[in-house]
């Protein structure tokens, strides 16, 4: 039975990935940080007790600031796979607390690095690297395309794609990045404009929320839905050969067009209800990101199957049966022709 370990297994991806890896007969340990409340209401549905004969899914305190720990879990577990996930993902968040950025997001990934390298184990490791990279360059963007980062996020992760490609080359590890575009789901973030959005439009529905407040309207990015993208993390790891991929659909459509789609799909005008506000602003605004992943397309044997307003169905139907109202009910119809009944929803 091969044993994985992830970082961040309670977030969007973490949640998602360690659904994936169960259905393939994988044990999985995973990380979560030691605080006053328990934060896994995303795992909660597959949690199982550790203690059962069956059980297959662990979790461990941990911390991407802590060395430590990360050297005790590697000897204790001895995965044969490690999914970097964890980190301060927040872009807008990175500007106020950059040097934490730096440190979870940048630093945290040498730290599992060196603990690999020195564990002398054979563990293929992948790191979760981001489209923030490329900065404000014109698109499609692929593995060959210059980073150029415009946030503490983005060069923090541009540092720890760095650091990865580095102990790859210099010390012979598994080591591979997917840098994967905006990805979103029913479990996204609550703070990210995806999912701020579309719970907007339930909770108004509900009559629970008059405004959304919103930042810029003109961003573009390339939005994918999350649960095909972990699958190309694994796909990365299956490999003979560790290596750098860009993941994503190759269209880019505006923070407004998520907007029209996700109030026109519940009947609404998002004029009526949408306000803009500078305190949603960043200092340094990347304007638009479209992926080429035909790379990936190619070596990995992947083909998106949902798009753009098929994802923005998915997401209001999810959030419209979180707030208590009956679901328009295409997203749902989508998500079962495409992946079977009932997937994604939890």
């Amino acid at each position: 039975m091969k044993k994985a370990l992830i970082t961040g297994i309670t977030g969007q991806d973490g949640s998602y990935l360690t659904e994936l890896l169960l259905s393939k007969g994988y044990e999985v340990h995973g990380t979560i940080r030691k605080v006053s409340s328990f934060n896994t209401g995303r795992i909660d549905h597959i949690y199982q007790d550790p203690h059962e004969a069956n059980a297959r899914l662990f979790l461990h305190y941990g911390d991407l600031s802590d060395s430590e720990q990360a050297i005790n879990l590697i000897y204790n577990i001895r995965p044969d796979e490690i999914y970097n996930l964890g980190a301060q993902s927040h872009v807008k968040v990175s500007f106020e607390l950059a040097e934490y950025t730096g440190n979870i997001t940048g630093l945290g990934t040498t730290r599992l690095l060196e603990a690999v390298r020195r564990s002398g184990q054979k563990i293929k490791f992948y790191q979760a690297s981001s489209s923030e990279m490329f900065g404000n360059q014109e698109g499609p963007l692929n593995e060959k395309t210059p980073l150029a980062p415009c946030s503490p996020y983005a060069s923090a992760k541009t540092y720890s794609y760095w650091m990865t490609k580095g102990y790859r080359e210099g010390y012979g590890l598994f080591a591979s990045s997917g840098i994967l575009f905006n990805h979103e789901s029913p479990r996204r973030g609550e703070t990210f404009v995806s999912r701020k959005i579309t719970m907007s439009v339930a909770k108004i529905l509900a009559k629970k929320q008059d405004k959304l407040y919103i930042g810029t309207l003109d961003s573009k990015r390339d939005w994918g839905f999350a649960p095909e993208y972990v699958e190309m993390m694994w796909r990365m790891m299956q490999l003979d050969d560790p290596d750098d991929f860009v993941v994503g659909t190759g269209e880019a459509h505006t923070v407004r067009e998520f907007l029209e789609a996700a109030f026109g799909y519940a009947g609404l005008d998002w004029k009526k209800y949408v306000k803009q506000d500078p305190r949603y602003l960043r200092p340094n605004e990347v304007r638009s990101l479209t992926a080429d992943c035909s790379k990936a397309k190619k070596m990995l044997k992947w083909q998106p199957k949902v798009h753009f307003t098929e994802l923005v169905k998915i997401m209001v139907d999810a959030d419209m049966r979180s707030s208590g109202l009956s679901p328009v009910g295409e997203g749902e119809k989508i998500l079962e022709k495409k992946f079977g009944k009932n997937r994604f929803f939890k």
